[in-house]
């Protein structure tokens, strides 16, 4: 338990250090995954 503990604490961590670039990682997928829809809808 105390090892799962710790690993929450350290992701925990990571997440909190990289939130900008996870948050723009999930938007340029966002877009790209958009881009590809509206380019199958439109054509």
């Amino acid at each position: 338990m105390q090892t799962l503990s710790a690993g929450y604490r350290s992701m925990s961590l990571l997440v909190t250090i990289n939130w900008d670039r996870l948050l723009y990682i999930a938007t340029v997928v966002f877009a790209l995954f958009l881009g590809a829809y509206l380019g199958t809808v439109l054509t």
